[in-house]
């Protein structure tokens, strides 16, 4: 398992830091993982599978845009 730094989540996702809260509040983006007082991360796996879904639905005409 790999967790990604939120650097290395918006180099991925290309969202800033508040629209993933947003999303993440919302319950349509992976949750954060607490690491310590300061250091939060998201599960790469998680991740990947959440920008293939987003794939699939722009092929897809009822694909709901994030």
């Amino acid at each position: 398992m790999r967790i990604l730094s939120k650097r290395q989540l918006k180099e991925l996702v290309l969202y800033s830091p508040q629209h993933v809260a947003r999303l993440e509040k919302a319950g349509l983006f992976p949750k954060r993982v607490q690491l310590g007082p300061n250091r939060v991360g998201w599960v790469e796996s998680e991740v990947l599978e959440w920008l293939e879904q987003r794939l699939a639905n722009r092929e897809s005409p009822t694909g709901t845009p994030v």
